[in-house]
């Protein structure tokens, strides 16, 4: 554990216990770069509802598939739903406190940057909007309430001296795209089938992504398309369960599931083209008005029996299935339509439109081969993650595979999401150090990481499982809205102020 009252007095020759707080410490065993992002990792959704004084419908973002997904008494009581019903009440408020909690960001962590989110239903919550065909068109249906909300809040994050990584969709719909109750119980008669339409939702979302960038860019640089995809594509069209759960949360419909993870590589490309359209301003001064990743979940895959020759390739295709086919798709342009590992193309409309990686790692899985497979004329769906351990297992050195994965493509990378769940006393020493020097490591062969985000900074609403995980680096106290900084917040803010450990 790092923090300052807490060190022993070997570590306080290094750490420079007792001196300037705002000094950075002589550190021997692993320093990082002076240019190195430092920070935490919001999304709007999670972190907008739960105003102290704002009233709800103005707090939370009533017009997206989730806030129908959690909130919808019938979805609630739909036991195949998985949601909890916890009431986004009891969320951190940040739409209201973004201010204060900016400022424990900067001020009390020492970080030099946030990710945050734009949520495409609270800027566009009217489905009129989908007959735009131009930017310009698409500006006269925004929200004006909401850009000026986000302006705000882009101004603040200024002031601060933190540099924002800002997400273009993470996970949300608008309802007037995705209507997930509807596609729940039946997904062939469902109007709005949002990730499933490619051909509704690929110009909309990419015409909402120019807009975003015409609108923001003046002070934002770094822009993530979309967050964890195949998420979507999991735990929406193939295995919703406790663990996970998305909109609309159907079993096992693999040909929609590889509709939509097809769709999603697409889409990612048109919104890349978009931003780079409009944002043409140079927001930090260094030469690129914009740099535009998409944000993936990375998971170690493991077999259960490493003896057994069908248990090592059912890991190995565990793997390709959720880690690396949307990589392909979206930084070589080469596609694997029927999960069988033979990539086709690439396709010239994919090429070249991906700037840099984020990564977003907290576990390893453990899977058992499944012969008879998932589903018929798909042949590397053919393995069962065995869960026994849980979903979220602590295995440091999976962040360095997952880097070192990602680091083929050849691009820059930043950790975009990494925490501890439920983070107890110790959590600083058990899993915080441990995963920052498997970073370490792998920036030390040379693999080009540029940046650093924790999940998250505050206590917030996760999905489904509503306020039951804890991820905070502060804990939040639901009744009064109070922060309380955790000690693996005090660790990671003496990490961030030694640039190291």
């Amino acid at each position: 554990m790092l923090g300052r009252m807490r060190c022993l007095p070997v570590v306080c020759i290094f750490l420079a216990c007792g001196d300037d707080p705002d000094a950075t410490p002589v550190n021997p065993e692993a320093t990082f770069p002076k240019s190195f992002l430092w920070g935490t990792a919001t999304a709007g959704f999670q972190n907008d509802p739960g105003c102290p004084t704002l009233a709800p419908e103005v707090c939370e973002d009533r017009a997206s598939d989730w806030y129908q997904w959690v909130s919808d008494p019938e979805v609630i009581a739909d036991a195949s739903s998985f949601v909890t019903g916890e009431p986004l009440a009891n969320g951190p408020g940040m739409r209201e406190l973004y201010r204060e909690d900016f400022a424990r960001a900067k001020t009390e962590l020492g970080t030099n940057a946030l990710r945050v989110s734009l949520e495409w239903s609270r800027l566009f919550p009217d489905g009129a909007a989908e007959a735009a065909t131009t930017v310009d068109e698409l500006a006269t249906y925004a929200n004006v309430e909401a850009v000026a909300y986000y302006q705000a809040q882009f101004a603040e994050l200024k002031r601060l001296g933190l540099v924002p990584l800002v997400t273009l969709n993470h996970y949300t719909l608008p309802l007037w795209i995705h209507d997930g109750k509807a596609c729940h119980r039946d997904l062939d008669t469902c109007q709005d089938k949002g990730w499933v339409d490619g051909d509704r939702i690929i110009p909309a979302i990419a015409l909402y992504a120019g807009f975003c960038g015409r609108t923001f860019g003046a002070n934002v640089d770094l822009w993530a398309t979309l967050n964890e995809p195949f998420a979507t594509v999991l735990a929406g069209y193939v295995l919703p369960s406790a663990e996970r759960s998305h909109p609309p949360g159907v079993q096992f419909n693999i040909v929609a599931a590889l509709e939509v993870l097809q769709n999603q590589i697409v889409a990612h490309a048109r919104m890349v083209d978009a931003v780079r359209a409009e944002d043409t301003r140079d927001a930090d001064g260094d030469g690129k008005a914009t740099r535009i990743g998409t944000v993936v979940a990375i998971a170690s895959f493991f077999p259960e029996d490493s003896n057994d020759p069908a248990g090592v390739e059912a890991a190995k295709h565990g793997s390709w299935v959720h880690n690396e086919i949307f990589l392909e798709g979206v930084a070589t342009g080469r596609l694997d339509e029927n999960i069988d590992g033979v990539l086709e193309g690439p396709r010239a409309d994919l090429v070249g439109r991906l700037d840099w990686i984020g990564i977003n790692y907290y576990t390893r899985l453990t899977v058992v081969p499944f012969a008879a497979g998932l589903a018929p004329g798909y042949p590397w769906l053919d393995f069962i993650p065995t869960l026994s351990d849980g979903f979220f297992q602590v295995y440091p050195e999976g962040l360095y595979d997952a880097l070192a994965l990602a680091n083929r493509f050849g691009v820059p990378m930043f950790i975009t999401e990494n925490g501890a769940v439920n983070p107890g006393p110790d959590s600083g020493a058990t899993f915080l150090l441990p995963h920052l020097r498997e970073l370490h490591r792998a920036m030390s062969e040379g693999m080009p990481v540029e940046g650093y985000f924790y999940w998250t900074l505050v206590d917030n609403y996760e999905w489904n499982h509503g306020m039951k995980l804890k991820l905070g680096l502060y804990a939040l106290d639901i009744a009064t809205k109070a922060r309380t900084l955790r000690p693996i917040g005090e660790d990671f803010r003496d990490v961030v102020r030694a640039r190291g450990f």
